[in-house]
């Protein structure tokens, strides 16, 4: 029988909470922006989740380069994220919630990434 998947890092696993809390408020978000503003962070969460997922199988000597990509797809949705507070396309309470979780995975890949190039 062969091995299962690696287990999953605390990233990916913060990261799929933190898509669960987008996902509702994306639910929510104003119908007049939801496929432009909104679909950009939705497309930049997929990719977060997508780099992550994929650097789990990567070797070592690849997944820097994806991590750092997937730190960019996380500064996008910041990005992204604050401006729709700004324009009151989410409420106060789910934003800084979210923000919240958003600086918690930043600090994993961060460190994640920085252990790999220890390693080196």
């Amino acid at each position: 029988m062969s091995p299962g998947p690696p287990p999953a890092p605390s990233a990916l696993l913060k990261a799929k909470t933190a898509y669960s809390l987008w996902f509702q408020i994306y639910n929510d978000f104003p119908k007049a922006h939801r496929y432009t503003l909104g679909g950009k962070i939705e497309n930049y969460f997929l990719g977060l989740l997508e780099n992550i997922f994929i650097s789990i199988y990567l070797p070592p000597e690849t997944k820097i380069a994806r991590l750092v990509t997937a730190i960019s797809k996380l500064d996008g949705i910041k990005f992204f994220l604050q401006i729709a507070w700004e324009n009151k396309c989410i409420p106060n309470e789910k934003y800084s919630t979210l923000s919240e979780h958003l600086q918690e995975i930043g600090r994993m890949l961060g460190g994640w990434k920085k252990g790999l190039e220890k390693k080196k």
